[in-house]
């Protein structure tokens, strides 16, 4: 290669140009435009330009020609490989590592540790906490010896990380108000619509800590009798992680949404959005603090919990509207007489009202769809009653469960005090449930259409799958840790993790790909040591891997990778790329 420079009345350009063949003729093809003299003597940085660019096409060449050179390699079947030598490189961790530097947690760490007197490099502790936590859940031991197979080795300790979980816990609240700034500048933020809910983890332990301990018994999501702690989460709208709390396991609910909302419009000083939870997190107290200022609310609604009147309008069968059909409207029983019509369409009615000082909206829908769904769940819960009952093994049921269409009848036959049982299926029971197949409500203060507040309600199951990557993907439980401190900065990385693999789901690969996919693509993606200088890659090219390299601006999967780029791929993950 070469520089070619192209005068002009008014300016100087230079190009890198290559000699080729094509069509049995030598042609120059422009490999690269430098610029005009002005831009390549600012990229020359006080050197002479055209002896800059003269240098330039001379590495431009030699890494032509380095990328080009065939390698071959002699393997003997007799020989063992060399001892204590690594031979495989964990590179999934690239593309995370990309996201960790552009949101600027390193910048983050930095800060931090301008606070601190300790000497352990608190950035490669908490970028590998993250990065393990996605592509090797496990252990803060297990962690550390997965940290030593990546392609670049950090230098810390196992008694360094725990000291480093310490202010990692002390800092969250600082990690979360300046990684929240950080991703408005780099990604910006769909933030007018943010979700919340409430989760539990459970711990391989017998019993709760002194009261005052995060630790304490509760009611279990997984049926757990061990002690718990509790997880508040907000998302934005494109389901990207916003802050999070931990509380003592025994906390209500209801009481963990204000004060994680406050920190929000205080630390984030982020005051105007609509909050959407689900009916558990519907107390009037959260309903009253989110319709001030520019706050508002959509909340799932108990047909159930309503008054009698409401409940009665809700579920009566005259009145119902279609989105499909402006100015139309239907009742119950002629919709399910014609399923076939309208079996992917959504009714609704609305109507405002006024409760305790509080100005609110209930919208009602009724779907086909929605209600085949909940009559063949409780099909299958029946046949499960009725096998139970067969087997004589009837015990205590939660709501939700099957043996919730257990009855039971206790009967004697002489007037003595009744110690035989007779158990069946409570078919009252059943008849009461029906009654509200097909029925959703939310209650609301917005006075958007009623469209855009059904589709809004309909994201929260975003937040309810983001528990279940960090239950289930991410492996944050059952916590081995006691220590407050320490438990608080373990879901402060799983929090972090959440959010990095987010914005490279939804951000950099625009949902293309399941959450499942993309874990196991990146947890198989390994180097292979050569005997002589360089890596292949010892994995599968998909079209999962070529999406990753082209949304990374960087590539894993040549057929040979040299040190010096290898080294120059870790350099490129580590560089901040402004995508907003």
């Amino acid at each position: 290669m070469r520089v070619q420079i192209t005068k002009s009345k008014n300016a100087e350009c230079f190009y890198i140009v290559k000699s080729v063949r094509k069509f049995g003729k030598n042609t120059n093809v422009v490999v690269e435009k430098l610029g005009n003299l002005e831009e390549v003597t600012a990229r020359a940085n006080g050197r002479d330009p055209y002896e800059w660019a003269k240098e330039y096409a001379a590495e431009l060449t030699r890494q032509d020609k380095e990328a080009s050179k065939e390698i071959t390699v002699r393997l003997k079947p007799a020989s063992l490989i060399e001892k204590d030598v690594q031979q495989s490189y964990e590179i999934g961790y690239l593309f995370l590592q990309q996201i960790y530097y552009e949101l600027g947690l390193n910048r983050i760490c930095r800060n931090i540790s301008r606070r601190y007197k300790f000497d352990y490099d608190l950035n490669a502790i908490l970028s590998r906490l993250i990065y393990g936590r996605i592509l090797s859940p496990s252990s803060k031991l297990s962690t550390m010896e997965y940290s030593q197979t990546l392609a670049e080795k950090p230098g810390f300790e196992l008694h360094q990380i725990y000291r480093a979980l310490e202010v990692i816990a002390s800092e969250t609240d600082y990690i979360q108000s300046e990684l929240y700034k950080n991703s408005c500048e780099l990604y910006g933020r769909n933030d007018r619509v943010l979700y919340y809910d409430v989760t539990n983890y459970y711990f391989e332990i017998e019993e709760a800590d002194p009261e005052g301990g995060l630790r304490q018994y509760g009611v279990s999501k997984e049926n757990k009798p061990n002690p718990i702690v509790q997880m508040g989460l907000f998302l934005d709208a494109d389901g990207i992680p916003l802050a999070f709390c931990i509380n003592p396991g025994n906390t209500n609910e209801n009481a963990t949404l204000r004060p994680l909302e406050k920190k929000i419009i205080s630390d984030f000083e982020h005051a105007e959005f609509v909050v959407c939870t689900d009916a558990g997190l519907s107390s009037s107290d959260n309903r009253g603090f989110n319709s001030v200022m520019n706050r508002r609310f959509i909340t799932v609604q108990s047909l159930k919990k309503m008054k009698q009147l409401y409940r009665d309008w809700a579920l009566s069968d005259e009145g119902w509207q279609c989105l499909k059909y402006p100015g139309r409207f239907f009742s119950i029983s002629y919709i399910k007489e014609h399923p076939n019509e309208f079996q992917e369409d959504i009714f609704f009615k609305e109507q405002w009202y006024r409760d305790n000082g509080l100005s609110q909206r209930y919208v009602v829908t009724f779907s086909l769809k929605y209600m085949d769904y909940l009559r063949s769940i409780r099909e299958e819960h029946i046949r499960r009653a009725a096998k139970k009952i067969s087997k004589g093994d009837v015990g205590h049921h939660r709501p939700t469960d099957f043996n919730r269409l257990i009855a039971e009848t206790s009967y004697t036959g002489d007037g003595e005090i009744a110690e035989n049982r007779t158990y069946s299926i409570n078919e009252e029971k059943i008849s009461e449930e029906e009654m509200y197949d097909g029925f959703y409500a939310v209650a609301t203060n917005l006075e958007d259409d009623v469209s855009e507040i059904i589709r809004v309600n309909k994201q929260r199951w975003e937040i309810e799958e983001s528990f279940r990557i960090m239950k289930y993907e991410f492996r944050s439980r059952p916590v081995y840790l006691s220590r407050d401190d320490r438990i608080t900065a373990h879901f402060t990385t799983c929090f972090l993790a959440l959010i990095v693999f987010r914005y490279l789901e939804k951000i950099k690969l625009k949902d293309r790909y399941t959450c499942s996919q993309l874990i196991s693509t990146l947890r198989s993606m390994k180097l292979c040591r050569l005997k002589t200088d360089g890596y292949i890659p010892a994995y599968t090219r998909t079209d999962i891997t070529d999406d990753i390299h082209k949304a990374s601006g960087f590539r894993t999967d040549y057929e040979v990778i040299s040190p010096g780029n290898l080294k120059k791929i870790i350099a490129e993950s580590k560089k901040a790329k402004k995508v907003k």
